[in-house]
């Protein structure tokens, strides 16, 4: 058995671009930098930037497009595809992509999407300060309105007679 997936959550570093194939397919891609982070010998700390090429397909890529901003945090779950060709010089060239199959946005935030925008260059993604996430307020709500007695035999169980 072989397994080829891929998980990664990053930042993006450009926003998303959507063209068509010449069937009428929706394609989208764009880029995500990655950073791992380590404390050398010398208790230095360290931070290594990996940067990947994403591309989304159908309705996956139209969200990719309607919603994801460069700068924005994306969870991307997908598969690796390398293409090789050759250039007009003759030279062999490769790239290889994350061909994304599920996809999760990022915190949403109360501020107008320009706010997204680095206030740093794309090579530090993780350093860029992003606003708070906004908080949804939910309605109070009893316990017992949600979970009444529960009747076990003999005895009635109550939610406030469990320890913990």
């Amino acid at each position: 058995m072989n397994l080829n997936k891929v998980f990664i959550l990053g930042n993006l570093t450009r926003d998303p671009e959507l063209r068509q194939t010449p069937s009428g397919q929706n394609v989208a891609s764009f880029g995500v930098a990655t950073n791992r982070m380590w404390v050398d010998r010398s208790g230095a700390k360290q931070t290594q930037t990996e940067f990947h090429n994403i591309v989304l397909w159908g309705r996956l890529a139209e969200i990719a497009h309607q919603y994801l901003a460069k700068g924005r945090l994306v969870f991307i779950e997908g598969r690796l595809n390398t293409n090789v060709w050759q250039d007009q010089n003759g030279q062999k060239r490769s790239r290889t992509e994350i061909i994304a199959e599920n996809m999760q946005l990022g915190p949403r935030f109360a501020a107008a999407p320009d706010r997204y925008a680095p206030s740093q260059s794309a090579a530090t993604p993780a350093a860029r300060n992003f606003p708070e996430p906004e908080a949804e307020i939910l309605p109070e709500v009893q316990l017992d309105e949600i979970t009444p007695a529960v009747s076990a035999g003999e005895e009635d169980i109550k939610v406030e007679d469990i320890p913990f």
